[in-house]
């Protein structure tokens, strides 16, 4: 038999996996919320509703921590805010170098099944203020 046969178990290990020094670590943004347990893999409400109901309990939050209330990213949470302000729900006011959001409360669901109703009754109902 060879006596340079391979033996699996007196393997040496490659300098490569040993001495290789670890990757730096960088700071990373904000993750967003950890996913709802998979039992309840969906909500009542849409991600838009969250953002407006996020905005109505805090106009002036800032989009990152909102994105991180609702479980989705800051950019879904810009593209949410955008589309609210092209249906004339909220509007976007500058602050020094922060925006403040104003609600359209008398303005109606868009949905044919609930368009008799206002973002005002929805976010009453949802933040628990009676007549908002």
């Amino acid at each position: 038999m060879n006596s340079k046969a391979r033996n699996p178990q007196r393997r040496k290990p490659t300098p490569s996996a040993v001495e290789r020094p670890a990757a730096p670590t960088r700071a990373r943004a904000a993750k967003p919320a950890p996913a709802p347990p998979a039992a309840a893999h969906w909500t009542f409400l849409s991600n838009h509703t969250h953002v407006l109901v996020c905005l109505a309990a805090k106009p002036d939050s800032i989009l990152r921590d909102v994105a991180a209330q609702v479980g989705i990213t800051e950019r879904a949470v810009q593209r949410i805010v955008a589309d609210l302000e092209a249906g004339g729900v909220l509007q976007r006011e500058r602050d020094g170098r922060r925006n403040r959001y104003r609600l359209a409360l008398e303005a109606h669901l868009r949905h044919p099944l609930e368009e008799h109703c206002r973002i005002g009754d929805l976010l009453g109902l949802v933040l628990g203020r009676a007549g908002s």
